[in-house]
């Protein structure tokens, strides 16, 4: 193989797992299986460690102010508590055939044991509803704490369709399309790196056939 097409490969596979890496470092993102506009369902939160030497010991989780539940029960998990707490509304709020004066506002977790270590993920989970009807996505806040003291805020809104260090996890209600339900499962947040990566990945194989043919035709 000569030098040129060898380097072109070598650059290209880096890239590519440079992207796919980025892809895989995943923030604190929210999904559904079930969410529709005036139903109930099931909201899980992924939570990534991304901290090389500390684990994630507390995860706590801020529910819409603007559009409150009526119903919401927290998952119970092995190796963890759970403290849900509500918040008096500024008015009375009319939530499906409920009206309101307070709705739970935060709901979180805290790990009683080592909690989720350095390189690892875990998925805590919401169910609840009805979800508004007015509306196609709902922006959650969360603050993920770590074993060593650091506190991560995900609350960053995107400006001029950039996306900020620490998004808010965002839940989309709309019903999807073929197209589109594998990004919205994720938020959509990581949808341009994974893009990206698969054409480094289909650039760098494109260029390990063409090496290959070269070296055929000179034997």
């Amino acid at each position: 193989m000569s030098r040129t097409p060898a380097r072109l490969c070598a650059a290209l596979f880096s890239s590519a797992l440079v992207l796919v890496a980025s892809a895989a470092s995943a923030h604190v993102t929210v999904s559904s299986p079930d969410a529709a506009p005036g139903g109930f369902g099931k909201i899980v939160f992924r939570v990534p460690t991304e901290s090389p030497d500390a684990s994630t010991t507390k995860v706590r989780i801020t529910l819409p102010k603007d559009t409150p539940f009526a119903f919401v029960n927290a998952q119970a998990k092995p190796g963890w508590t759970v403290d849900v707490k509500e918040e008096k509304l500024a008015k009375p709020t009319k939530v499906g055939d409920s009206t309101l004066t307070k709705a739970v506002r935060t709901v979180t977790w805290t790990a009683t044991g080592d909690g989720i270590a350095p390189g690892e993920f875990d998925e805590f989970a919401l169910s609840g509803g009805p979800f508004p009807d007015d509306v196609k996505t709902l922006r959650f806040d969360a603050e993920q704490t770590y074993s060593d003291g650091e506190i991560v805020a995900w609350d960053q809104v995107g400006r001029d369709g950039g996306e900020p260090e620490h998004p808010a996890p965002t839940l989309t209600l709309a019903v999807a399309t073929d197209d589109q339900a594998s990004d919205d499962a994720e938020s959509g947040s990581d949808g341009t790196t994974r893009t990206l990566a698969i054409a480094a990945l289909a650039l760098a194989a494109v260029g390990l056939v063409l090496t290959l043919r070269q070296n055929r035709q000179r034997a």
